[in-house]
C-alpha cells in the first residue's frame, strides 16, 4: 500500500462490492441477463410499426448489453487476477451459454431489419452522430456475425463460436498453468550477477513456497532479472528453454500443449470466414479494421522491416562482439538480454538496475497523475472502495471538480494472475433511465512487487508499459459519448485503439516528465542530470532489432490467418521459421515454440490483428509530433487531442478523428525520426 486508506474518502461512484461479491450470485446475475436478453429477442418476431418502437428496441439491446457487460466484466476480472478453481470452473460453465447468446443475438434477422430500418428511414439523419454511428457498425457486425446465413450454415456458425470461445478460454488456461508450474530453487552461485534487490525478490518467491532459500520463476520479474543478469549461462539456458516451451510438445508438462487448441482454432477461424464469404480470416479481420486490405498490411510490415533492417543487421553485430569480448564464440538467444545489458552500460553507461531506486511505484503514479492534469487538465483522486486484494486501489477522475470516470490499478505480479499488462472496461459510459452512467475500468500489470517492507521499484520499461495501460484507460474514461455502442473504446477500429496508448508512453520519455516521476528511494533526489541523459540517449537502444521483432510477430499472425485451407501445427512451425529466416536477426532454437503461448492471438483480440501495434504507433507518433511543434505540455493542444481523438470512442471513424486532431492524414516520417533512423528533418 502507498497510502493509508482510513484518510480516504468513500468512492463517489457506485463501485462493484468485491469485499461482497460471491462466484454464486456472479452467476446467477450472468444467467439471469441471458435470460432478460433472450426473452427480448425471442419475443421480437417482425420489425415493430413505428419508428419510434424501433428506436426503443435498440435502446433495450443497449440497456441489455449494459447488464451483460457489468456482470460478465466483473467475472471475467476475477478469472484474469485472482484465477483458481472454482473461479475458473464457473467462467468455462458460462461461456456456452454465453456465446450461444451473441450468436443469437447477432443472427436475429427481425433484429437485424430493425437496425436496417431506422438507418433507411427519414429520421436516420436526424439523429445524433453517434447513434448513427452505432446503428451503421451494428448493421456491419450483423453482417460479420452470419446474419444472411441460413440452415445448416446458421448453424454452424453457432457451433463454430461457442467452440472457440472454449479453445481461447483453453489456450489462456494453458498458458498460466504452464507458467506457474514451473520453479526452481537457487543456489547461491546461480545468483552470481544479480543485484541485492533482484536476489531479495526471488528469496520472497521462495519464501512464499515455503523454501529457505531464492527460487526462479517463469513470472515477468523473475524472467526479466535472471535473464538480464545471471552470469550462470546454463540457468539462462534452462529458464530461456521452459518459458519458450510453454504450453507445447516440448515442455514437461504435455497435459498443458496448446498444439491441438492452436490447429483447431485455426481451422474453425478458416472455415467461419468462408461461411461468411471470406477467403481466409485475415480478410475477415480487416473488414472490421482501420487498413484497407491485407494486402496494403502486408506491404506496410515489409516496408517498415527494411527502414529497420540496417539498424537492426548494426545492432546484432554489435552484440556479437560484446559476447565474443566475453568469451562468446556463438551467441545464443539466451545470450541476448543478458550481453544487451552489458552493451548498454558500455554505450550509455547506463543499467537498468541503477535506474529502479528512482522509479518507487507511489512517486511514479503521482508524477503520471500530474502530467495528465498538465495535459488534459483533470484530477485524479484516490478514493476508498472494497477491493479484491490488498494490491490493488481505486481512483476517480475529477474535471473541474465534477467525477467523470473511475479506475482501479492492479499493478504487481503474483500467483494466479495472468500474465502481461491490459485495460479492460467495467463499466461505460451511457445515458440510463437513472441518468448518466460514467465509466469506470480496471488497468492490470505484472510488475515488480514490493520485496518486504520496501515500496515497489520499477524498471524504466515498467514505467513505459503503465503510461501505455493509462493512455488505454483515459479513452475510455474521458470519452463523451453517451451510447454504449461507441463510447470510450468501443467501436473504434481495432488497429487504431493503441493510438492512445502509445502516444501516451512519449511522456515517458521527456525530461520534464521524468523530473515528474522519479525520486530516489532514499534520498528522495530527481533523477541526476547524468543518468537522465543517459536513459534519452539509451531511447533507441536496438530499436531496429525491436522493430523487426514486432514484424515477425506480425507477419507471422497474420499470414497463418491468409492459409486456405488452415495450417497444420508442423505447417504452423513451417511458417514460421520462414518468416524469421527473412526478418529476424536475433537467434533462435529448434524447439523454442513461441506461438504456443501467443496469447494476442490465440486467446485475445488480436487475430490477423497483431500489426495493429505498428500500424497504431505511426499514428501515435504523427500526433505527438503536433505536440513536439506546439508544446509536449501546451493545455490547448491537449484538449484538441481530447476533444478530437479520446472524447469521439467509435462516433468517428479513427482516420477521420486522426485527420481532425492533426489537420491531414497520418504520415510515417514521426516514426522512423522517433526510432532514430532519420535525421530529425521531416519532410513535408
Amino acid at each position: 500500500m502507498w497510502h493509508i486508506s482510513m484518510t480516504l474518502e468513500k468512492a463517489t461512484l457506485p463501485v462493484p462490492q468485491f469485499d461482497q461479491v460471491t462466484l454464486d450470485q456472479l452467476k446467477s446475475d450472468i444467467q439471469k441477463a441471458i435470460e432478460n436478453g433472450q426473452t427480448f429477442i425471442a419475443e421480437l418476431q417482425h420489425v415493430p410499426d413505428s419508428i419510434q418502437q424501433q428506436l426503443q428496441v435498440l435502446e433495450q439491446i443497449d440497456t441489455l448489453e449494459n447488464q451483460m457487460s457489468e456482470s460478465w466484466g466483473v467475472l471475467s476480472h476475477l478469472n484474469a487476477v485472482m484465477n483458481n478453481l472454482e473461479t475458473r470452473e464457473v467462467y468455462q460453465a458460462l461461456l456456452p451459454s454465453l456465446s450461444e447468446y451473441y450468436t443469437q443475438l447477432g443472427q436475429h434477422t427481425a433484429l437485424y431489419q430493425t437496425y436496417q430500418h431506422v438507418h433507411d428511414a427519414t429520421l436516420f439523419s436526424t439523429l445524433p452522430a453517434e447513434q448513427q454511428s452505432a446503428i451503421k457498425l451494428a448493421l456491419r457486425d450483423f453482417k460479420l456475425s452470419g446474419v444472411a446465413l441460413e440452415g445448416d450454415a446458421k448453424k454452424r456458425y453457432a457451433e463454430i463460436s461457442a467452440r472457440l470461445s472454449q479453445l481461447r478460454s483453453d489456450f489462456s488456461n494453458h498458458v498460466l498453468d504452464a507458467t506457474q508450474a514451473y520453479f526452481k530453487p537457487l543456489n547461491e552461485g546461480q545468483l552470481k550477477g544479480l543485484p541485492n534487490s533482484s536476489i531479495e525478490l526471488l528469496k520472497q518467491y521462495g519464501q512464499q513456497r515455503e523454501l529457505d532459500q531464492a527460487v526462479a520463476t517463469l513470472d515477468m520479474p523473475s524472467y526479466i532479472a535472471i535473464m538480464t543478469y545471471a552470469e550462470d549461462r546454463a540457468l539462462r539456458e534452462e529458464l530461456y528453454k521452459t518459458y519458450t516451451t510453454r504450453a507445447s510438445d516440448q515442455s514437461a508438462q504435455p497435459e498443458f500443449d496448446n498444439t491441438p487448441v492452436m490447429e483447431e482454432i485455426l481451422s474453425l477461424r478458416q472455415e467461419m470466414s468462408q461461411l461468411l464469404g471470406f477467403d481466409n480470416f485475415s480478410a475477415y479481420s480487416l473488414a472490421s479494421k482501420m487498413a484497407p486490405n491485407v494486402a496494403a498490411v502486408n506491404q506496410f510490415l515489409v516496408d517498415l522491416a527494411e527502414h529497420a533492417r540496417t539498424p537492426a543487421t548494426q545492432e546484432i553485430e554489435q552484440l556479437k562482439t560484446m559476447a565474443a569480448d566475453h568469451g562468446i564464440s556463438e551467441l545464443k538467444p539466451w545470450d541476448t538480454t543478458y550481453y544487451s545489458e552489458k552493451l548498454k552500460v558500455q554505450q550509455f553507461n547506463l543499467s537498468q538496475e541503477a535506474l529502479k531506486p528512482y522509479f518507487p511505484t507511489p512517486k511514479v503514479i503521482q508524477g503520471l497523475f500530474s502530467i495528465v492534469k498538465r495535459i488534459y487538465g483533470i484530477e485524479v483522486i484516490e478514493r476508498e472502495a472494497p477491493l479484491w486484494h490488498k494490491d490493488a486501489h481505486y481512483y476517480e477522475l475529477e474535471d473541474q471538480g465534477i467525477v467523470i470516470g473511475g479506475f482501479y490499478f492492479d499493478l504487481y505480479a503474483r500467483s494466479g494472475k495472468r500474465g502481461g499488462a491490459w485495460m479492460s472496461g467495467f463499466r461505460s459510459r451511457m445515458q440510463t433511465n437513472d441518468g448518466l452512467q460514467k465509466p469506470i475500468c480496471y488497468m492490470v500489470g505484472n510488475f515488480t512487487p514490493p520485496v518486504g517492507d520496501q515500496l515497489a521499484l520499477l524498471t524504466h520499461d515498467e514505467v513505459v508499459t503503465l503510461f501505455h495501460e493509462f493512455g488505454h484507460g483515459l479513452h475510455h474514461m474521458l470519452t463523451e459519448v453517451d451510447n454504449i455502442s461507441v463510447a470510450g473504446t468501443h467501436g473504434v477500429a481495432w488497429d487504431a485503439v493503441e493510438l492512445p496508448s502509445q502516444f501516451m508512453e512519449f511522456w515517458a520519455w521527456d525530461h520534464e516528465s521524468l523530473a515528474l516521476i522519479s525520486e530516489h528511494i532514499e534520498t528522495k533526489q530527481s533523477l541526476p542530470e547524468d543518468l537522465l541523459q543517459a536513459l534519452l540517449d539509451a531511447r533507441f537502444f536496438q530499436s531496429g532489432m525491436q522493430t523487426l521483432r514486432q514484424i515477425e510477430f506480425a507477419l507471422f499472425d497474420l499470414n497463418i490467418h491468409e492459409q486456405n485451407p488452415a495450417l497444420n501445427a508442423d505447417q504452423i512451425q513451417h511458417m514460421l521459421n520462414d518468416i524469421r529466416k527473412q526478418y529476424a536477426v536475433v537467434p533462435t532454437t529448434s524447439y523454442n515454440r513461441f506461438q504456443n503461448s501467443f496469447s494476442h492471438i490465440f486467446a485475445g483480440g488480436y487475430a490477423a490483428g497483431y500489426y495493429s501495434y505498428k500500424w497504431a504507433e505511426v499514428l501515435a507518433s504523427d500526433a505527438f509530433d503536433r505536440f513536439e511543434n506546439e508544446g509536449i505540455f501546451n493545455a490547448e493542444t491537449g484538449k484538441e487531442f481530447r476533444q478530437f481523438i479520446l472524447a469521439v470512442g467509435g462516433k468517428d471513424t479513427a482516420l477521420d478523428a486522426f485527420i481532425n486532431f492533426r489537420g491531414r492524414e497520418p504520415k510515417i516520417d514521426a516514426l522512423l525520426r522517433h526510432q532514430g533512423w532519420t535525421n530529425t528533418n521531416k519532410s513535408a
